[in-house]
């Protein structure tokens, strides 16, 4: 809804504009709209045109369309403005080309895009399951990953892997690591006799 009220809000205005380039590029086209400037020298203003690229959800605008974009319609770096309707063709006739999406329909389908991307970013965190199999799958992936992990611990020393094994979910690695009962010995080799009772340089 946030999303809905800020386009709504946005689109406040409609300005015409006349279609330069179509097809070039996909979805966009390059409109020319009329301007003006003010002339501090002269206290007046003069008109000037400007060039705008506009969103074009349905590739219906042919060159030479006159049209009608609002703006409040960002879809990349440089393009800002979508198109609401066109008032004359230029060519091929309206009832040929595809039809130019409402301004409620945009928002549906932009609402519906970004449901989709937040549920595949869920999928991706496991924090939600999509499916029958996608949970499985998830876990398969996890214990994929985490079993060299658990096959270094079993060889690591005692302190170590109880560290590590307080670290590890349950819902990540659910199998339990036994954990050793007997004292190991130590692993650093001893120093012999004569390195350990070293004497100082001033005897």
């Amino acid at each position: 809804m946030a999303t809905q009220q800020k386009v709504i809000s946005a689109a406040h205005r409609q300005i015409n504009a006349v279609v330069l380039s179509a097809g070039l590029m996909e979805k966009t086209v390059k409109v020319r709209i009329g301007t003006q400037k003010w002339n501090a020298h002269i206290k007046k203003n003069f008109n000037k045109k400007a060039h705008l690229l506009v969103h074009d959800p349905a590739s219906s605008l042919r060159t030479g369309d006159i049209v009608a974009v609002v703006s409040g319609w960002r879809t990349s770096r440089h393009v800002h403005h979508v198109v609401d309707h066109i008032i004359a063709p230029f060519g091929a006739p309206i009832e040929e080309r595809p039809r130019v999406p409402s301004e409620e329909e945009r928002i549906m389908e932009r609402v519906e895009k970004k449901r989709l991307k937040d549920e595949r970013r869920m999928v991706r965190r496991g924090n939600i399951v999509k499916g029958d199999n996608a949970g499985e799958m998830l876990q398969e992936s996890v214990q994929e990953v985490a079993t060299p992990v658990v096959e270094a611990v079993q060889k690591a020393p005692k302190v170590v892997k109880a560290k590590v094994v307080q670290a590890i979910p349950e819902e990540i690695w659910p199998q339990p690591i036994p954990a050793e009962t007997t004292t190991t010995e130590q692993t650093t080799p001893k120093k012999p006799e004569a390195q350990q009772q070293k004497k100082s340089w001033w005897g």
